[in-house]
């Protein structure tokens, strides 16, 4: 995907997935979503705009640095499981400094497509199973778990469009 997207209606208005179940049909299509606004508003970013912080709030990098990981967090718990070590390192170091660019959007692509993925194997599951999540193991249901990786992916893409936009104006 580059930069330049065609002016198209947003993905939940273009009649796709149409044979995936509502709820995860809505969470393919804010995946859908997060991809072509991130690209159209980070993905020309430079390395320095990327890591640039500004007005003491984070820098595009850990934005799209956590989308990426969140998505892989919040499935894992979906799906039954808990965090490992290396997604608990990945965890910590999603404020580090020094991003790079290409690293970053291929990332932040793999998590994506990969969730997209995961997405759809869990929409043929009974989405009241009950989960849990985090070391407290708060419950919750495949459902709830669904719906926030939406929420929260498009709460960050918010927050790293506004990022990527003063970045470029400072």
């Amino acid at each position: 995907m580059n930069a330049t997207m065609p002016d198209l209606p947003e993905p939940w208005l273009r009649g796709t997935h149409a044979a995936v179940p509502a709820v995860p049909r809505a969470v393919l299509h804010a995946l859908e979503l997060a991809k072509e606004d991130l690209w159209r508003w980070c993905f020309p970013l430079s390395d320095a705009q990327l890591n640039k912080q500004s007005g003491g709030i984070a820098p595009v990098a850990f934005h799209l640095r956590h989308i990426a990981r969140s998505i892989d967090r919040l499935l894992t718990y979906a799906e039954g499981g808990s965090l490992d070590e290396a997604q608990l390192a990945l965890l910590k170091s999603e404020l580090d400094a020094g991003a790079d660019h290409d690293q970053v959007f291929a990332e932040l692509a793999a998590a994506l497509d990969l969730g997209n993925q995961r997405v759809r194997t869990l929409g043929s599951a009974d989405l009241a199973t009950p989960r849990t999540v985090g070391k407290k193991q708060l419950p919750t249901t495949i459902s709830g778990l669904l719906v926030h990786v939406a929420d929260h992916t498009q709460r960050h893409v918010g927050q790293v469009i506004t990022t990527a936009k003063l970045v470029t104006v400072r």
